[in-house]
């Protein structure tokens, strides 16, 4: 599944979802790199 979460205020990466995070956060994978960042919830109709 591939998931978007924000790394800082202006600045997004979309990748394979990893992880869920105690704290919120999730990871993702892009290529041989992970990352950490706050998960991008689409808003409802």
């Amino acid at each position: 599944m591939v998931r978007t979460i924000l790394l800082g205020s202006c600045v997004s990466v979309q990748g394979t979802f990893v992880r869920a995070l105690t704290d919120g956060r999730i990871v993702v994978r892009v290529g041989t790199q992970d990352f950490k960042g706050a998960p991008i919830v689409p808003r409802a109709a």
